[in-house]
């Protein structure tokens, strides 16, 4: 047993080595690293540490354990070598440590019982099983008894005894009669845990002579019967009605051991006449919720996965309308061990530290012991690495030779547990597992996850590089997992490329590179649209897509979110549906789904069908009202209705409506009562008391419904008690110290008789008050005074009148008022995620003290100090409220490098409880924003002078602007790139050794030293040299060039002139002549003596084209139709007419093919674009 240490200087230098400790490595669950790397042995399989085997079947005692190199087994019985090779009996299983012991050839089990422990062993260590306890299954038979008939007075208790044989495990127990029929039970009669049959006061209909008690032995499925008993009731009257006492458990109090974890279950059964009711009650507290069961008809508690709160003195109450009596139970709750920190495998690499903690909780405190390969470690071989210190081993600069597998035991009176954990010494160089040249595709603005799986010993340090002799990524644009994963929160297009990471340790460095892809975003560019369309019509829906060129997009059509029905009338186009012969199935929505490989699309539109354009028909209408009403057959609580149906206007009645009114209390108001029919002209009504009925009847068609017939004559019901109670019934306290109770009150027909009244009961649940009321009249609200605070309470509201009380209403629970929390949260902590965000945590407060229902928690947060400008500024606090018991809670959107504090509030229905103390912490720098301006002043033939102002949200300390800039041709190409880092205190630089009358681009930013900020961006240019500009006017004022822009104009003059000369004189277009030439048989020229224009005819504009010479779908003209068409005068379908008629353009010719969609410039990427996706 190991003593207890004081805290000392060393126990404190242990805390501090403790929180200086590198991690420990894990090893992936690579299957080829696993095979190449040595490892101690670890159990995987082995028998529950209480075996009970059956003795009919051999026994089977599992131990499967792994490690490399493979581990070989042995075996201990009752604490010595078990000898397998000496025993016929015994056997193992071919590569595993599982024992095999043949019993069915004569053995018995009997001689294998004891405690059997297996050893898993190879060169790194030995890792051993639990304890097993072998033990073979029992089930005696029951001992011979002589079973004496009992005679029993009516109304007595009686207990028949059932005395199983003790059995292993235990039985289970029923009775049942000589048929195999089970016994009813109920409150009166029922089993109690012990398995004897208990009659709280016996009647005549109990006497038989088949009470039989059976044991179920379930492990080896027999069941034994004990001797029939007899009982006999015989009756003396008059019967002596007696209050409750307890059958079981005897006297007044009792005591019960239960372990953590397991089932409580707590029993009382009570005789008496009437046959006593139990409740069961916690004294100082509540009995758990979601954990607390009763059964056996309440008379038994059974409370599941109890924990040491759930310790305390528990009552059960008998009662009956005599009086009651109570037993007490003090359940103490024990636990046997179980674990806080199990120890778990460490993996070092040589000369580096580790520990291993085994700390476990326990009722009483479990003692913690160590063993080392399965021997105690105080008689272990010494190893100068290792130090154990309680319930830790700590590990300094360990050596291959210090591997080895070490178990835990924790262990108390009720149990143990046993824990194996080894230490692995491996010196390993890095290797990543992800597989080489791995392809990456995404969408654009979607997250990118490049994996890079590795492993070493030491842990390797890993880097990403973007293509071949790329600077190492860093910066707000990536994040680095620590499995080595590269995240690209939003991945653009010129994230693609190629990627390598590289893992290093000191005894070695690997790279592998993976490729990134980000793909254009499908997206549905022309969608379907609403369609009405007449039965036999047909409709197309459109659905045309975009989508990147490298990625094969399918398109898929549903309907109502299902297939499109299996039918030739709907065809599928590339870019349409279209729908033939329309009907009235059809009706729906109609969704096209187009998918790739990396995201899917989808938009819907609905088809409407209507019917075709009607011929004149029958008209239609709504049926004439019923009438000559007629009230027969008339009772207390019934009536029968008859009438006679009015014209039905050429659409058969359906149904017929019947409605009343209560001339008494609700005079002029109908209300619905029945519905019958349309063939039914009779009904038989139900009625309530104390009502003044009139009746009227509506006949409905598929039209609507007809106007109400004329009122039959009244009919006044008797009073009668209440039949219902009031609806809605709820405590909710408006103070701290009342209780509102409110419910529905009842409306005046189900008053039922005159004198209306309600009563009010209320009871503080799970005191054993009793019930206090209060009779009310005319209102729907009671307020009780002077409750304490936020107490459940039980409430009931009963309706009475004048002849007597409504049924026993059933019991709400309802809570007097809340009040203000009186506790803040304590141990606020602040972890900041990043520069923008930090997480919570605060410890809940005890639910005792929010005084109300728990809504949630409620951060104030206020910004103190930008930590860059130095001066503060109105405080604006912020708030954020989290529902429900939570314990942590996200900050977003914070300012970087900036001082904020924070407290939090606890939130009832109330309100806010008291804050907590102020938490100031701080955010870390970010990177600036974009400088507030750029200006380009004073150019000169080679210089220019840069003035800007600092960015609005530095985000940090500035440590330098960046200057990049370069030169523009005349056809926008961009020449060499200049780079220039200026120091944070300049506002101002005059560029120097410009070329004179140049475009210069350039590209602005700040930095942090967290990273660059956005950049700014301006263009400008030198001034040009005053000869060059002397020479160029020069040009414009030579002789030769002026008399050459004369005779351009006088040749545009003179074809102006030619032109008009022929439209006047009425000759015919180019066009015509084409058309002549050709002889399209589809136009033909009218005669002049028609007196019309013989160019093109009018009199076919309205004519259908024939059936050769319609256009394709695809909206060009098919060379057979034509080898001359208006293509090919003027611009294709974008040709345009005169006012006159005359085609434009027929000397155009044909027009070139349009160039690609996308960007047409050809300036070439900016290279700060290709320099800031490193960054």
């Amino acid at each position: 047993m190991m003593t207890k240490k004081s805290i000392s200087a060393s126990r404190a230098s242990l805390i501090l080595f403790l929180c200086q400790m590198i991690t420990a490595l894990e090893v992936p669950l690579d299957p080829i690293l696993l095979k190449e790397l040595s490892q101690p042995p670890t159990i995987t399989q082995q028998s529950p540490k209480d075996y009970i085997v059956d003795p009919r079947e051999n026994i089977v005692i599992q131990c499967e354990a792994k490690g490399k190199p493979p581990p070989s087994f042995s075996w201990t019985r009752n604490g010595t070598h078990f000898d397998i090779d000496k025993d016929a009996r015994v056997t193992v299983k071919p590569n595993s440590g599982t024992l095999v012991i043949n019993i069915m050839n004569g053995g018995k089990t009997e001689a294998y019982e004891g405690v059997y422990q297996c050893t898993a062993r190879n060169e790194r260590g030995a890792a051993i099983s639990n304890n097993i306890v072998i033990r073979p299954s029992r089930s005696p038979l029951w001992t011979k008894e002589k079973v004496e008939p009992k005679h029993v007075r009516e109304g007595d208790p009686l207990v028949l005894h059932c005395s199983p044989p003790v059995g292993l495990p235990p039985p289970i127990i029923f009775w049942m009669d000589n048929s195999f029929q089970r016994l009813p039970q109920n409150e009166r009669v029922s089993q109690g845990l012990n398995g004897d049959l208990y009659f709280s006061n016996v009647k005549p209909e109990d006497t038989r002579e088949d009470y039989i008690c059976y044991a179920r032995f379930n492990h080896t499925q027999t069941i034994q019967q004990k001797q029939p008993i007899s009982v006999k009731v015989f009756s003396t009257k008059p019967l002596t009605e007696r209050r409750p006492t307890l059958l079981t458990p005897v006297g007044s109090t009792s005591n019960k051991v239960e372990l953590r974890g397991n089932v409580l279950l707590l029993e009382c059964i009570a005789e008496g006449l009437p046959t006593p009711v139990i409740r069961w009650i916690k004294e100082g507290g509540e009995l758990p919720i979601n954990r607390t069961f009763f059964e056996n008809f309440k008379k038994t508690l059974k409370i599941i996965e109890v924990s040491e709160a759930d310790s305390g003195k528990y009552k059960c109450v008998a009662r009956n309308p005599l009086g009651s009596t109570h037993h007490t139970i003090t359940v103490t709750v024990k636990a046997a061990p179980y674990w806080i920190t199990a120890p778990r495998n460490l993996v070092l690499s040589p000369g580096e530290d580790g520990t291993l903690i085994c700390r476990a909780n326990g009722n009483p405190k479990p003692n913690i012991s160590w063993l080392t390969n399965g021997v105690p470690i105080a008689i272990a071989p010494e190893d100068p690495s290792r130090k154990v210190d309680g319930d830790t081993i700590i590990f300094s600069d360990v050596q291959e030779r210090s591997s080895a597998v070490y178990q835990c035991n924790a262990s108390n009176e009720y149990g143990y547990l046993l824990a194996n954990a080894f230490v692995n010494v491996l010196a390993e160089p890095p290797r990543i597992l992800t597989p080489a040249n791995k392809l990456y595709q995404v969408i654009a603005n979607n997250p990118a996850l490049l994996d890079c799986a590795f492993f070493g010993s030491p842990v390797p340090e890993i880097e990403w590089f973007k293509g071949v002799k790329g600077s190492i990524l860093r910066g707000d644009l990536y994040v680095f997992h620590d499995n080595g994963t590269l995240e690209i929160p939003v991945a653009q297009k010129d994230s693609t490329g190629t990627y390598t990471c590289v893992a290093r340790n000191k005894l070695g460095k690997v790279q592998n590179e993976v490729h990134l892809e980000v793909k254009d975003p499908t997206m549905i560019i022309k969608q379907p649209e609403y369609k009405i369309i007449q039965r036999g019509g047909q409709v197309s829906f459109e659905c045309t897509i975009k989508h990147d060129p490298t990625l094969i997009p399918t398109i898929m059509w549903l309907k109502d979110n299902g297939e499109l029905p299996d039918d030739e009338r709907f065809i599928i186009h590339k870019d349409s549906l279209a729908i033939m012969n329309v009907t009235d199935k059809d009706d729906g929505t109609y969704t096209c789904v187009a998918n790739t490989t990396l995201d899917s699309v989808s938009a819907s539109a609905v088809l409407t069908v209507v019917a075709a354009t009607p011929t004149p028909a029958i008209i239609y209408d709504r049926p004439n009202p019923p009438f000559d009403l007629e009230l027969t057959d008339q009772l207390e609580r019934s009536i029968q209705l008859s009438w006679i149906p009015g014209y039905d206007n050429n659409s058969p009645i359906t149904n017929f409506v019947i409605e009343y009114e209560d001339g008494m209390h609700e005079p002029g108001v109908w209300h619905y009562q029945a519905e019958v029919r349309g063939t039914q002209t009779t009904v038989q009504l139900k009625l309530s008391p104390y009502v003044n009925y009139s009746f009227r009847v509506i006949a409905v068609n598929e039209i609507g419904r007809s106007q109400p017939s004329e009122a039959s004559e009244q009919y006044l019901t008797k009073a009668a008690k209440p039949d219902e109670n009031p609806s809605g019934v709820q405590g909710i306290g408006s103070e701290p110290d009342n209780l509102v109770i409110i419910w529905e009150p009842l409306k005046g027909f189900q008053s039922n008789g005159p004198g209306l009244q309600y009563k009010v009961s209320w009871r503080q649940k799970d005191v054993g008050d009793e019930w206090t009321s209060v009779i009310v009249a005319n209102v729907s609200k009671y307020i009780v005074s002077g409750t304490p605070t936020f107490v459940p309470y039980e409430i009931k509201v009963q309706a009475l009148n004048d002849l007597g009380y409504a049924p026993e209403p059933a019991e709400v629970i309802g809570h007097s008022g809340e009040d203000l929390p009186m506790v803040a949260p304590g141990n606020v902590q602040v972890h900041i995620v990043n520069s923008t965000l930090a997480k919570v945590h605060w410890d809940p407060v005890p639910l005792k003290t929010v005084r109300g229902h728990l809504q949630g928690y409620r951060i104030y947060y206020w910004k103190v100090q930008s930590l860059s400008k130095r001066r503060r500024r109105h405080v604006e606090k912020k708030i954020l409220t989290f529902s429900g018991n939570k314990t942590h809670g996200m900050l977003p959107g914070l300012e970087p490098y900036s001082s904020y504090k924070l407290n939090v509030r606890v939130v009832n229905g109330k309100g806010e409880g008291p804050a907590s103390p102020d938490k100031l912490f701080k955010t870390p720098e970010g990177v600036p924003s974009a400088p507030s301006f750029l200006k380009i002043t004073n150019p000169t033939l080679d210089s220019l002078t840069l003035e800007w102002g600092p960015p609005t949200h530095p985000n940090g300390v500035l440590i330098a602007y960046t200057l990049k800039f370069q030169p523009i041709n005349s056809t926008h190409e961009l020449g060499p790139l200049v780079e220039i880092r200026i120091p944070a205190n300049e506002t101002s630089l005059i560029l120097s050794n410009l070329n004179y009358s140049t475009r210069y681009k350039f590209y602005f930013y700040a930095q942090t030293s967290v990273g660059a900020g956005s950049q700014i961006t301006e263009e400008a240019v030198t001034i040009m040299d005053e000869a060059m500009a002397s020479r160029q006017v020069d040009i414009a004022t030579q002789g030769w060039f002026i008399g050459l822009m004369c005779a351009v104009a006088l040749l545009i003059l003179i074809l102006l002139i030619v032109c008009f000369i022929r439209r006047n004189k009425g000759g015919k277009y180019p066009v015509k002549e084409k058309e002549d030439a050709h002889a399209d048989p589809e136009i033909q020229p009218m005669k002049e003596d028609d007196g019309t224009f013989g160019e093109y005819s009018d009199a076919e504009d309205h004519k259908p084209l024939k059936k050769g010479s319609r256009t394709p779908s695809d909206r060009t003209v098919k060379k057979e139709d034509s080898d001359d068409s208006l293509v090919d005068y003027g611009e294709g379908v974008n040709g345009q007419f005169n006012e006159d008629g005359s085609f434009i353009g027929q000397y155009s010719g044909k027009k070139e093919k349009e160039p690609a969609e996308g960007n047409e410039s050809s300036e070439a990427p900016s290279p700060v674009n290709a320099m800031n996706s490193f960054v």
